[in-house]
């Protein structure tokens, strides 16, 4: 669900989607503003785990060539790995771990599709896309997660039809005293 939500074409580049990148530069120059990032989940690790958020050009041409080398390094499955367990999501939940708990009080075994959608539409703005503050907003990132799922064959047309009607039970946001 992440990959096909944050950056599809992840198992075949090298840290850097060049197509990516130029379809947020064209669809952010003909906004007028940035709309779109074109950043790949390899760029986002580097840019929490060794860069500032600065909205820079060096910083993205430092992420661009962290980015590279990571790859040299790391298998994908290490990256998407570090990615998973450091992104936030929202309502103090860094990781996918950590907000399968928050969020519905499971473990991350146990998530099935429809709230694995839910939690990967999360990271493009946790705060605006919060299934308990804005359950709409959430509700329209999760079909699109489930779409581009679809698009990518990680599930079938019938699977995300079926996940986008099965209802999500969320956890009370007030967490029981220890």
């Amino acid at each position: 669900a992440f990959v096909a939500g944050e950056d599809a074409r992840f198992f075949q580049h090298k840290g850097l989607d060049y197509l990516a990148i130029l379809r947020a530069l064209y669809r952010n120059i003909f906004s007028g503003e940035i709309v779109q990032g074109g950043s790949t989940i390899t760029q986002q690790v580097v840019k929490s785990l060794f860069l500032s958020p600065e909205k820079k050009f060096t910083r993205k041409i430092r992420e661009a060539i962290l980015a590279y080398k990571i790859e040299k390094y790391l298998t994908k499955e290490e990256i998407l790995f570090l990615y998973l367990n450091q992104i936030y999501l929202g309502h103090g939940a860094y990781g996918v771990a950590s907000a399968a708990e928050n969020y519905f009080g499971k473990n991350i075994e146990e998530l099935n599709i429809t709230e694995a959608a839910l939690l990967a539409g999360l990271p493009q703005a946790p705060s605006k896309n919060s299934p308990y503050q804005h359950p709409q907003q959430a509700k329209k990132r999760q079909v699109y997660i489930l779409s581009r799922m679809v698009e990518e064959g990680f599930i079938s047309s019938s699977e995300a039809i079926r996940a986008a009607q099965t209802p999500y039970i969320l956890r009370s946001k007030e967490k029981p005293s220890i």
